[in-house]
Parts: structure tokens; sequence; C-alpha cells
């Protein structure tokens, strides 16, 4: 490969996108990742003496503790004794820089299963990262894993690309929170950034309360040896593992979660329009089985849960000021200038895991639709394909990297080499 440009076909760059949820990574032109897995590690400290020689004796023992990783579903599922769980990110930037190269290590190994040196890197970040996140980023991608070229993308942007669109507001309800970027002419417009905690784990806290109130127990499925069945509303039989390691609070929560994000995936709903209990108790039930046999028809309360998203009035346990989806849009649009509203306006793109409970997208809509001045054309896009809204912005990255006009625009090894981490704010914007 001569100069500094790489043939689009010759070689397969890899991108990676980093949610506060999973990990996606794969190769550029595909279109769907290698790899998604959690983004949570198990952590265990081990003790390790270290026994000292003297004159042929063992003379004194000193332990030192170290760290084992564990990484990806089927690891971080086993009950373990002490595994404390964590993640690297903080509000979307990098926190922990050790556990990150650990990740990363690890999906290069088993999912992608090639050199780092062989495949320039595409990497998406969030909206609001810090140039010092960017540049370490920079520095540890080509000192550590001595790609031959680097390139950083705004995951908004990204999704908008997926989408395909330049220009447009780019909703991401992701687990963590709910945010609003727009983005004009591939460019994300950073003082009109708006975020919201209400999202996915939010959700799934109110499910969590909901349930508890009406002394559901939540069991995951890694306590249950076996269960019987019963007949609905019936307190669920179920017997417990005999032989279970003391598991710690942040591992017992994770699983739990899980179940409540089955539950959410299944049962909830966002109605069309604003909450009303009397027309909302004469739609249909829908039935729910837990892991631990216990199952019940839920009405009013699927639609109860979700109504938080959208007008947050009336949460309990919430301080403070948290705006709905929709406000979260027309506050943003609001803080751009005049001229491009009307774009953004016309280009709602959806994106983040989310987004997919059922009945989000109609709901939005409805309401930008009354807080839209009327001159202004309204299109909310959302894909009908749950992995593309899921993985938005890998799926824009797999995009930009297999263009043929986007080759020249990778930070390669020669400048970095040259130029130093400074490279990063010159050219990725």
């Amino acid at each position: 490969m001569s100069g500094g440009v790489y043939g689009g076909d010759e070689v397969g760059a890899l991108v990676f996108d980093f949610g506060h949820y999973s990990i996606r990574a794969g190769y550029a032109g595909e279109d769907t990742p290698k790899a998604d897995i959690p983004t949570m590690v198990g952590v265990v400290e081990e003790q390790v003496s270290d026994a000292m020689e003297v004159n042929g004796n063992n003379a004194c023992n000193e332990s030192s503790t170290q760290k084992k990783h564990y990484i990806d579903t089927t690891n971080i599922h086993v009950p373990r004794k002490g595994m404390e769980l964590c993640s690297f990110l903080k509000d979307g930037m990098i926190e922990d820089w050790d556990l990150f190269e650990r990740v990363l290590d690890y999906v290069y190994s088993k999912h992608i299963k090639s050199e780092p040196h062989l495949h320039p890197v595409l990497m998406s970040e969030t909206s609001w990262n810090a140039r010092s996140k960017r540049e370490k980023l920079t520095e540890v991608m080509f000192e550590k894993y001595n790609i031959p070229a680097f390139f950083l993308s705004k995951n908004a942007v990204l999704a908008a690309f997926a989408n395909g669109r330049s220009t447009g507001i780019v909703v991401d309800s992701g687990a963590s929170q709910t945010s609003a970027v727009p983005v004009h002419d591939g460019y994300v417009l950073a003082q009109a950034i708006v975020k919201s905690p209400l999202a996915g784990d939010f959700i799934s806290m109110q499910c969590k309360q909901y349930l508890e109130e009406n002394h559901v127990e939540i069991i995951p499925p890694y306590m249950i040896a076996s269960k019987e069945a019963v007949k609905e509303n019936d307190p669920a039989k179920w017997v417990k593992k005999s032989n279970l390691p003391e598991v710690t609070k942040s591992w017992h929560n994770y699983l739990v979660k899980q179940v409540l994000q089955d539950f959410q995936s299944s049962v909830l709903q966002v109605y069309e329009t604003q909450y009303d209990k009397e027309v909302v108790e004469n739609l249909p039930t829908v039935h729910h089985e837990f892991p631990n046999g216990y199952n019940q028809d839920f009405g009013a309360e699927r639609f109860q849960i979700p109504e938080a998203l959208f007008d947050p009035t009336n949460i309990k346990g919430i301080t403070g000021t948290t705006i709905g989806a929709a406000q979260v849009v027309t506050t943003s649009v609001g803080m751009c200038d005049i001229d491009v509203r009307p774009s953004l306006y016309g280009g709602v793109i959806l994106t983040g895991g989310n987004t997919l409970i059922q009945g989000f997208t109609e709901r939005l809509n409805r309401d930008l639709s009354a807080k839209t001045p009327p001159s202004m054309r309204l299109k909310v896009i959302s894909s009908n394909n749950g992995a593309e809204r899921r993985f938005g912005s890998w799926i824009g990255g797999s995009i930009l990297a297999s263009l043929g006009t986007f080759q020249q625009m990778w930070i390669t090894k020669q400048e970095y080499d040259e130029g130093g981490k400074t490279q990063v704010e010159r050219k990725c914007p």
C-alpha cells in the first residue's frame, strides 16, 4: 500500500462502537457487527502468595492480590464468589483505560481473530467527548495496538449516515440516557446537545418498583434449580439451587436487570396519545411468565410505566426537572440557528435500543407534531428493523469506512509519527 491512502478493497477496516449497555465491533462493509458483547466486565481479586527463599528455607510468605477479568456474555453469567461487575465507561466517555484495553484485547483475539496492525480502525465516540480523552485514545491505538490508520467519528453522525442522511437531529435513546444531537452536513452542532436521564435503565427501575409494590419476586435464572407449573397469579413454586457461591450485589443486580429487560421488551407499550387510565384499561392485556414460574396478565400498567419517557410530570422518586423525549428534541432544535431548523425537523432520526419499546416512534411523532410550528415539515425516520436501530451508529461506521471517498481521511501511522496525538483534533471533527 503506497502513500497514506488505503485502497478501498484491499484492506478491511474495523469499526468499534461503544455503548453503555454493549460493545459492537466488526468489519466495515458488513451489515451487522461480528461482536455484540456487554460493556460490563467481571472482576475478581485473587490472593497470590509469593514464597521467598532464604538459605534454602521458605522464610517469609508475602501475599499480593491479582485481578482476574471475565469478559463477554457467557463468562459474566457464571456465578463466582466475589465477582464485581464494572464498566470502563462513564457518561459515554472512557474512564478506566486498563479495563478498556483488556476488553479490546479480548475482542481482537476472540471475535475479530486477526492482528491489530493489519487493520485501520474507525471508532465511534459520544458527541460530548473531551479533547484529552480523544487524544489519549489515539495514542493508545497507535502506540499499543500499532494500527496502520485511525479515525474517530461522533456516534450521532454515524447514526445519521446509517439512515442515508448527513443533516438531521439524532434522537438516541439507549440504556443510560436519551439525547438529541443536531447534525448539519456531517458535523455535530455541539452547543445544542440536550440530554435526559429517562432511558432504558430508568424504565427498568420503574418496572422493578412496580413489581416490588405488587409483591412479585424477581428471581434471576441462576438461582433456580427447578420450578412447578402454577395457575395465574398464584405464588410461584420453585426450588433454590443448593451450592451457589456468595455472589456480590453488583452481579446479582445485573442479572435481576436482565429479567426486568425481558419483561420490558415483551410487555411494555407506549400509548399513542397522552396516557388515559380509563381508555387503557379496556385494551387487551399481555401475559408474561417470570423465570421462577410466576405468571400474570398485565393491563393498564404496561402503558403506565413507559409513559414517563414522554410525560415525566408524575414520576415517583425523581427530583429536579427532567424532560420527556419530545421536549428533548424541541429544546435542542430551538437552540440551533433559525436557518437549519427546517432541515432538522425534516429528519428526526431514531436510534438506540430503548426506541424499540412498542409504540415509541408513533408517540414521538405525535408529540412532536403537536409541538412543531405549522410551517415546518416534520419527518421521523426510524428503521423497522430492530437490529438496525440497535446498531445504528455501528452500521453508519461500517458504511463510512468502506467508502472509497473516505479513504484519504484516515489519520495514518506516518501522520501520527510526525504530528503526534493532536492530529485527532485536526482530522476528526
